[in-house]
C-alpha cells in the first residue's frame, strides 16, 4: 500500500519511552495477558471523542475493560441483515464469547456527534441529511431521543438532555439484542448508563427508579 507512511517521530519516541518504563516494570503482567488471553469484567461503549478517557476515569488496567468506541456512543437497533455492523459485532463478542458481567454505555458533555444530530433534526445541518453522509445516517439512531427532548426551551439544556438520550436510546436498543435480553433475564449480565461532564469531571448514572441521571 504505497500511500502508508512510517509512524511520526514523536509517537515512535513515546512508544520507546513506554517500552522502557511502564512495560519493563510490568513485563510479567503483560506476558500473562498475552498467554492467558483477555477476561474483562465489563464492556464499555463510549464516544470516539479524544477527551473521553475511559481507563483514566475508572483507573482501569490493561485487560480489565473491553472497550468499543464510536460516534456519540450509540448502539444501533438489532438488525441481523447480513450487512457490516461493527458495534453489534463487538456487543455479540463481549456478551457471547467474553461473557462480560456488565455493559456500560458512557455518554459525555459537549459531544460533537450529538450536537450534529441536534442541528440536523432542527434543519440546520443539510450536509448531514445527505444520503452519502456516514455521520448523518449514524446519527439517525438518535432521532427518537430528539423527539423526547425537542420541547425543552433552553438550547443548552436541550443539547445536554439529548446527550443523555444518546445513552438511553442505546440502552433501549441494547435490550433488543436477544442474547443480551436473555443474559440480563438470567442474571448473568447487567447494563448501565453513564454521562461524564468533561469540564468538572462529574459522572452521573441513570436510575430507572427515578428515570433520571444522578451523581455517582
Amino acid at each position: 500500500m504505497k500511500h502508508a507512511k512510517l509512524l511520526p517521530g514523536y509517537l515512535a519516541q513515546r512508544y520507546h519511552g513506554w517500552k522502557a518504563t511502564a512495560y519493563e516494570d510490568n513485563k510479567a503482567w503483560y506476558r500473562r495477558l498475552a498467554s492467558e488471553g483477555q477476561h474483562p469484567r465489563a464492556m464499555v461503549i463510549s464516544c470516539c471523542d479524544s477527551r473521553v478517557h475511559v481507563t483514566s476515569i475508572f483507573g482501569a488496567e490493561q485487560g480489565e475493560f473491553f472497550i468499543h468506541r464510536n460516534i456519540a456512543n450509540l448502539i444501533p437497533p438489532y438488525a441481523p441483515d447480513g450487512d457490516h455492523h461493527g458495534t453489534s459485532a463487538a456487543i455479540e463478542y463481549a456478551v457471547n464469547a467474553l461473557k462480560v458481567a456488565h455493559v456500560i454505555v458512557l455518554g459525555h458533555s459537549s459531544c460533537g456527534g450529538v450536537a450534529g444530530c441536534h442541528d440536523m433534526c432542527e434543519g440546520h445541518a443539510p450536509e448531514l441529511e445527505e444520503a452519502t453522509s456516514f455521520v448523518g445516517r449514524w446519527m439517525d439512531i438518535l432521532r427518537p431521543g430528539y423527539e423526547r427532548v425537542k420541547d425543552i426551551q433552553d438550547e443548552a439544556e436541550r443539547r445536554t438532555a439529548l446527550e443523555k438520550e444518546a445513552v438511553l436510546v442505546s440502552l433501549e436498543n441494547l435490550m433488543g439484542f436477544p442474547f443480551v435480553a436473555e443474559a440480563v433475564k438470567a442474571g448473568d449480565l447487567s447494563i448501565h448508563g453513564l454521562w461524564n461532564d468533561i469540564g468538572n469531571g462529574g459522572l452521573e448514572c441513570y436510575d430507572p427508579a427515578t428515570n433520571e441521571f444522578s451523581a455517582v
